[in-house]
């Protein structure tokens, strides 16, 4: 076996980005514009997704990879997994590599559940007598033996992802590659599925996961990296990789403040979207005020979502408009409220994002403000610490003795 299970040397992906002059969604419609402008060209811009990235990871070691949405992490794991080609670089894989990128990546839709199980195994260039030894782990794991005759097109998401998950971790590849698709699971099967990489890398293979959730980085990982920007601004600790991955929100929420460089179509964009209070009590109710422009290009009412962070990054809670039955009229500028009830918020600060979204995202405003939650306690008694250490956020409860 070699040293090092993955060396990358000055990795690099780039893509062509078409800027058209007017979009067209219809074939009529594009026959048309290339009749009329028929010399006119398409002009194109490079982005590099991933810039001059080099680093060596050991065998055994589960390594988490974490940066902002748009900072490469999945781009990279496409790149070791051989689902896409680098543009310019070396990787050198010290054995086979199975992975989980997203929902329904390796698997034929028409196939069955037993059926994808096989072609899994045969793509990781593995024996039919090879795979047939592990099928009934596999299943059991995944807990899908109902359904293993049925096409993998009728499953729900969260069946397609423990199948999956199940086969990229039993089948006897030395690299292990997971994508923050776990999330579409149930709790029990994050839990069983953080166990099963934790005993993979303790086995010898080497594991890499990408991951908004610090808890979970924190739980499985022994080091870590964190990309910003395409490029790899630090490998090591787990906690010095998420220290940086924490710097950023304040630089990024300044940033945002400029409609120009948010994410989104810009139909749409939010002039105003602000807590009426910074500095709250755990359990008093968090109030977001915003305002959207107007369009003339937009047809059809939209929706508002609003999402808390915490310090890490982890949502803690989304409150959508579309659950409430409110939509908003494009034609006229907006303004509303948003008042979330009973959530008690452990003390520390939380980032308020808030998007504007039809079938796609008009504007995505990350970091638009933040609110502090003050170290005070919201139960009538005083207990130790220890008494509130677990768990997300604080609840409301209370205990009933029976007589």
């Amino acid at each position: 076996m070699r040293d090092t299970a993955v060396t990358v040397e000055h990795l690099s992906k780039h893509y062509r980005i078409a800027h058209r002059a007017s979009h067209t969604n219809r074939l009529t419609e594009a026959i048309m514009e290339r009749a009329r402008n028929p010399f006119r060209r398409t002009h194109f811009t490079d982005f590099l997704a991933i810039d001059d990235v080099s680093f060596d990871l050991p065998w055994g070691e589960a390594v988490g990879i974490v940066g902002r949405n748009g900072a490469g992490k999945s781009t990279l794991l496409k790149l070791l997994t051989r689902v896409s080609a680098p543009s310019a670089g070396l990787i050198d894989l010290g054995g086979r590599v199975g992975s989980l990128l997203e929902v329904g990546t390796g698997f034929h839709p028409e196939l069955t559940g037993r059926e994808n199980v096989y072609l899994n195994g045969s793509l990781l260039g593995m024996k039919r007598r090879e795979i047939k030894r592990r099928f009934d782990e596999i299943v059991e794991f995944a807990g899908v033996s109902k359904f293993l005759e049925t096409p993998v097109k009728r499953y729900s998401s969260g069946m397609y992802v423990r199948l999956a998950f199940s086969v990229a971790a039993h089948l006897e590849s030395e690299i292990l590659a997971i994508d923050e698709v776990l999330a579409v699971g149930d709790a029990e099967f994050q839990e069983k599925s953080q166990a099963k990489m934790r005993e993979a890398a303790k086995n010898g293979r080497t594991v890499l996961y990408v991951s908004h959730q610090a808890q979970t980085v924190t739980s499985l990982c022994t080091s870590a990296m964190f990309l910003q920007n395409g490029q790899l601004r630090y490998f090591g600790t787990v906690e010095g990789a998420l220290e940086r991955y924490r710097d950023t929100f304040e630089n990024y929420r300044v940033q945002q403040s400029d409609a120009a460089r948010r994410p989104g179509t810009g139909q749409l964009r939010l002039l105003r979207a602000a807590a009426t209070e910074q500095t709250q009590d755990p359990a008093d109710d968090k109030v977001i005020e915003f305002e959207v422009g107007r369009s003339s290009e937009v047809v059809g009412k939209y929706f508002v979502s609003c999402q808390l962070r915490d310090a890490n990054g982890n949502i803690i809670v989304q409150c959508d408009s579309r659950l409430t039955g409110t939509w908003f009229d494009p034609s006229e500028e907006q303004k509303g409220t948003l008042r979330i009830k009973s959530l008690w918020l452990k003390p520390g600060r939380y980032t308020v994002d808030v998007f504007v979204c039809q079938a796609g995202i008009f504007d995505a405003w990350e970091g638009a403000d933040a609110i502090d939650v003050l170290p005070s306690s919201p139960y009538s008694h005083w207990s130790s610490d220890d008494a509130t250490t677990l768990g997300v956020v604080l609840a409301d409860f209370e205990y009933v003795v029976a007589t």
